[in-house]
């Protein structure tokens, strides 16, 4: 097999510095480093275990955390519509269905939730969206995507390239550190997609998360009633931090 493997597929590749994707690409530039999660960020991986579990009243409850955390309804919406790649069309329309009557009862309530912003430029087509695509990927597996399964079906790394890293993950309206965070709380919350976990640790790492988000992370997946998805977010942590060379 070839030494990398798409995160769609799950076998984490050599690191690489990258720069935020709502920011100008650039080697020098870094990603904002902290140790803890923002009160925001806390609420993303609870919402995308809640919505990758059909778990609907986890899901209301952990809505009504993030938007009272500050995560805009935008953001959001966002979270949800890209956890369709991973957890399927039916758990995003039915979660999106349940943020929507979560806003129309804090509105009722008398809230006013801040809508957030749209994505604010152009996604390209075509053999661009090909190439940005590819890029992205790049960026957050850490390596050229090239293996026996993409060599087996070339079109599912096509359709990761041009749909999930093109189409999706040049939506500015979230930033890379928050699609990771809902990536992992849903594959968390997933049996049998451990290989896609640890890869996604791992990419959570080449975005800017640290080490010690990433335990907040599954202390949080503890925390909210979740122990098989922390047990799980734990082993892909422990180890996505062994170095390659260890056995």
């Amino acid at each position: 097999m070839a030494a990398s493997m798409s995160l769609g597929l799950g076998l984490v590749t050599t690191m690489v510095h990258a720069s935020p994707r709502n920011s100008p690409p650039s080697e020098d530039a870094a990603w904002p480093v902290s140790e803890t999660l923002s009160d925001k960020q806390q609420t993303i991986p609870l919402i995308a275990a809640a919505m990758a579990s059909g778990d609907m009243p986890r899901l209301n409850a952990s809505l009504e955390r993030g938007l009272d955390a500050g995560l805009t309804v935008s953001e959001a919406k966002e979270v949800l519509v890209q956890l369709y790649a991973y957890a399927g069309f039916p758990r995003s329309l039915n979660a999106l269905g349940e943020l929507l009557k979560v806003v129309e009862t804090r509105q009722a309530r008398g809230i006013a939730d801040s809508l957030g912003s749209e994505p604010s430029k152009a996604i390209p087509t075509g053999e661009a969206l090909i190439e940005i695509g590819t890029a992205n990927q790049t960026m957050i597996s850490g390596a050229p995507v090239r293996n026996a399964v993409t060599e087996f079906a070339p079109v599912i790394n096509q359709f990761l390239q041009a749909h999930l890293f093109g189409d999706i993950f040049e939506r500015d309206n979230l930033d890379w550190q928050s699609r990771e965070l809902a990536t992992v709380g849903a594959l968390a919350a997933m049996p049998g997609v451990e290989a896609q976990l640890r890869s996604h640790m791992a990419a959570s790492r080449r975005v800017g998360l640290t080490a010690s988000q990433l335990r907040e992370l599954v202390q949080l997946l503890e925390d909210g009633g979740n122990p098989d998805a922390a047990r799980r977010a734990r082993e892909a942590l422990d180890q996505s931090l062994v170095p390659a060379s260890q056995p």
